[in-house]
């Protein structure tokens, strides 16, 4: 399987390089009031790339927080259901002495 992988992914980096050698030449990214970037395209479309991901992590990270807080309560809840169940068991395997007749 880890062949497969590295196959697909040499492949992926194969295509990827001819399209960034077939997208040398200069673009020209203009912004508001008059800010322009020049570079070529290939880095252009590598930035934006690599900027959305950035964002899209940052976006995923409330979610992640909330939800290894939530794993973390539900450990700690059932390690405390583990340990009185294992009282329960311990209470059943030893039962209660009777308890003595004093007789005058």
């Amino acid at each position: 399987m880890k062949i497969v992988f590295r196959i697909i992914a040499a492949i992926l980096f194969i295509v990827f390089f001819g399209f960034a050698l077939k997208n040398t030449h200069e673009a020209a990214l203009r912004f508001f009031f008059g800010y322009e970037i020049h570079g070529p395209l290939v880095l252009l479309l590598l930035g934006f790339f690599s900027g959305g991901a950035v964002l899209g992590i940052l976006a995923m990270l409330p979610t992640m927080f909330r939800h290894r807080r939530d794993l973390a309560k539900q450990k700690q809840a059932l390690m405390a259901m583990e340990k009185e169940q294992e009282l329960q068991r311990q209470v059943r395997m030893h039962p209660p002495q009777p308890d003595t007749v004093v007789s005058k």
